[in-house]
C-alpha cells in the first residue's frame, strides 16, 4: 500500500491543503521486508497496479532483498491507500483506509501463479487483513493456506483484526465476519500470532482481566487463551501474543508470550534474572508495524536454526519489535547484530562508533 501521513503529530483535517509524507507499507510487506533485513530470503505475493506508483514500491522491495517476481500485476486496477494520523500523549492513532476496489482486493486466487511462487518455499505467513479487505481476497487467504499445506510448507497467521475493513458483507458486523472467515485458514495454521483483543475480536476468546487501553494485562490468562485456540485448530504447534500496555501515544511496555503445544508450556519476554521484564520504551517514533516486526523477528527465531529453544526466539522477536518502534514508517530497517545487541543488554541508545 502507499502510505500517506501528516507532518508530525498534525492532525488529518488540519493537513489539507498541504503536504503529505508518502512511503509504503502494509503487513505482508512489513514482515518480508524485516526477514530480509535480519538476514532470511523472503518472497511477496501481492497484486498490483501497472503504473509508476507500484513500480516505486516494488523498485523498493527489491532494493531491501525481497523477491518480487511473483508480484501479479493488474491492469487498469490500483493501489490501496493508508493515512496515519499519529497520536500525541492521550490522543491516539488513527488510520483511514483507502482500499475498496484496489488491485489485492480484486484478483482471484486462480489469477495468480502461486504454484510458481510456493516452490523452494518454507513458510507462508498471511495477515488478518487481507481476508479483511474483500470476499475475492479472503477466498484467495483461505485457498493459499490450503494449497500451502497440501504441500507442507508451515504457515503462519496474525490474527490482527481491522474493524474497518471487514465490511464486505451487507448486514454483517465486523467481528462476527471475521470469526465465519478466519478459521477457514487458521485450520491449515501452525503458528498464530497476535495480541490481546484479536483473539476476542477474531475468535471470541478472552485474555483473562486483561485491558490494553488501561495498560493493565492479566499474564497468566494468555497460556490459556492460547491452549483454547490449539484445542479449536489441530494443527496450531505454537501461539505468540504480543504484551502491550499502553500509558499514551508515547509511552508503552512491550513484551511477548509464546506457549507450545506439545510441551504445554509457555515462555515470556524479554526477562532478566528469571524474572519477565517489558522493554519500556517511553519515546515511540511510530508504532504501526509493531506487530508485523514482532512476526518477523519470531519466524526468524523459531525458523533460522539459530537458536535452540523458544524463550532465545522469542526474546530475539521481541527485541526486534522494540526497536522497530524507533523507526519511521512501517518496514522495520533493523539488522541482526542490532538485534542481538539489545538482547545482550545494549539498549542505552549511546552512539556507536
Amino acid at each position: 500500500m502507499l502510505r500517506l501521513c501528516p507532518r508530525g503529530k498534525d492532525l488529518l483535517l488540519q493537513s489539507f491543503p498541504g503536504k503529505l509524507e508518502t512511503s509504503f507499507g502494509g503487513a505482508e510487506a512489513n514482515v518480508a521486508v524485516s526477514l530480509s533485513m535480519l538476514g532470511l530470503p523472503a518472497r511477496y505475493i501481492t497484486a498490483m497496479p501497472n503504473n509508476q506508483i507500484a513500480q516505486a514500491c516494488l523498485i523498493q522491495l527489491r532494493g531491501l532483498g525481497v523477491d518480487v517476481d511473483s508480484v501479479k500485476t493488474v491492469e487498469g486496477s490500483r493501489l490501496g491507500v493508508y493515512y496515519v494520523e499519529s497520536g500525541a500523549n492521550q490522543r491516539p492513532s488513527k488510520v483511514v483506509y483507502d482500499r475498496a476496489n484496489s488491485a489485492i482486493a480484486t484478483t482471484k486466487f486462480e489469477d495468480y501463479n502461486f504454484e510458481k511462487a510456493l516452490e523452494g518455499v518454507k513458510r507462508v505467513h498471511i495477515s488478518g487483513i487481507t481476508p479483511a479487505i474483500s470476499e475475492v481476497a479472503a477466498d484467495a487467504a483461505i485457498k493459499l493456506a490450503r494449497l500451502a499445506k497440501s504441500k507442507g510448507i508451515k504457515i503462519s497467521f496474525d490474527l490482527n483484526f481491522r474493524n474497518k475493513l471487514w465490511k464486505w458483507r451487507e448486514g454483517i458486523d465486523a467481528r462476527t465476519l471475521a470469526r465465519e472467515v478466519v478459521p477457514q485458514i487458521l485450520e491449515n495454521v501452525d503458528l498464530v500470532i497476535g495480541n490481546e483483543e484479536d483473539a476476542f475480536d477474531v475468535l471470541g476468546i478472552k485474555s483473562g482481566g486483561s485491558d490494553v487501553h488501561s495498560g493493565k494485562l492479566d499474564f497468566d490468562a494468555y497460556a490459556n487463551t492460547a491452549r483454547e485456540i490449539a484445542k479449536r485448530f489441530s494443527s496450531v504447534k505454537k501461539v505468540a501474543f504480543t504484551l502491550r500496555e499502553s500509558f499514551s501515544a508515547f509511552h508503552n511496555n512491550w513484551g511477548a508470550i509464546l506457549y507450545d503445544v506439545e510441551s504445554d508450556k509457555s515462555v515470556l519476554a524479554p526477562t532478566r534474572d528469571g524474572a519477565y521484564k517489558p522493554y519500556e520504551i517511553k519515546n515511540i517514533v511510530d508504532r504501526v508495524g509493531g506487530g508485523d516486526s514482532f512476526a518477523a523477528g519470531l519466524i526468524y527465531g523459531l525458523d533460522s536454526g539459530d537458536f535452540s529453544n523458544d524463550s532465545d526466539a522469542l526474546e530475539f522477536a521481541v527485541a526486534s519489535s522494540c526497536l522497530a518502534h524507533s523507526i519511521n514508517g512501517d518496514y522495520n530497517f533493523v539488522p541482526k547484530a542490532d538485534v542481538l545487541a539489545l538482547m545482550k543488554g545494549s539498549g542505552s541508545g549511546r552512539v556507536q562508533r
